[in-house]
């Protein structure tokens, strides 16, 4: 079964400075019907000014990823990390017993367009963690690169979770798959683009969630970057 979720129907908010859209339930944007989708609680695609950014503030027991599309964030945390995420770089934060940060869009002239996802980590209370690291597109040209994953196999980043991220990035035409084993379920979003998933037309900021299925064909129109979760 697949059930898609259109970019249009998300919640959205224009701050200003800040230009977001929601994909399930967040802060004063609320749906029963859209509070999640298994471990993933959160897909926020933000734009934020130039210039501007989130000031410091807390979280507890939570995974957090952040993906910039473009532009440049630069993150301050209380666990004393201070890092640029630049456009191809994901971050992973373990929020666990507490942690703050700030994200801010340190550019006087270009905008940041970045994904920040939100999954439920496997227990509470756990130790607060920080990674980052840049996948280049030829990592994940024509196929799905493991980026987040329980066991950072292949130097992908470590969730806290029975969750595996994987990117892709397509050209015209290009073809990927993904074997779901029993009993697992999956979220596609797509990043830029369009594609066809078994038949669905997606474009950029459409999502699926993908169960009871013993896998997924991904096809891209035109070029094309997907986030696949698959999950427990």
């Amino acid at each position: 079964m697949i059930r898609v979720r259109k970019a249009a129907e998300r919640g959205h908010f224009d701050h200003g400075w800040l230009d977001t859209y929601h994909s399930f339930s967040f802060s004063d944007y609320y749906d029963p019907a859209q509070m999640g989708f298994r471990s993933l609680r959160v897909i926020n695609e933000d734009r934020v000014a130039p210039g501007r950014g989130f000031g410091m503030h807390p979280h507890r027991d939570m995974e957090i990823v952040t993906y910039v599309l473009s532009g440049e964030l630069t993150h301050r945390d209380s666990l004393g990390t201070g890092s640029v995420l630049r456009a191809g770089e994901l971050q992973r934060m373990t929020a666990g017993t507490g942690i703050r940060h700030s994200e801010f869009n340190g550019s006087t002239t270009e905008p940041v367009h970045l994904y920040q996802i939100w999954l439920l980590p496997e227990r509470k209370g756990l130790e607060p963690g920080y990674e980052q690291r840049a996948f280049g597109v030829d990592e994940r040209r024509g196929r799905f690169r493991v980026v987040v994953s329980p066991d950072g196999r292949d130097g992908s980043l470590t969730i806290r979770q029975d969750a595996t991220l994987h990117l892709a990035a397509l050209e015209a035409g290009d073809e990927v798959t993904h074997t779901l084993a029993k009993g697992r379920s999956a979220w596609l979003q797509v990043l830029r683009g369009g594609v066809t998933l078994e038949g669905h037309t997606l474009s950029a900021g459409d999502g699926a969630a993908i169960e009871s299925e013993p896998g997924l064909t991904v096809r891209a129109g035109e070029t094309s970057e997907v986030l696949l979760f698959d999950l427990a």
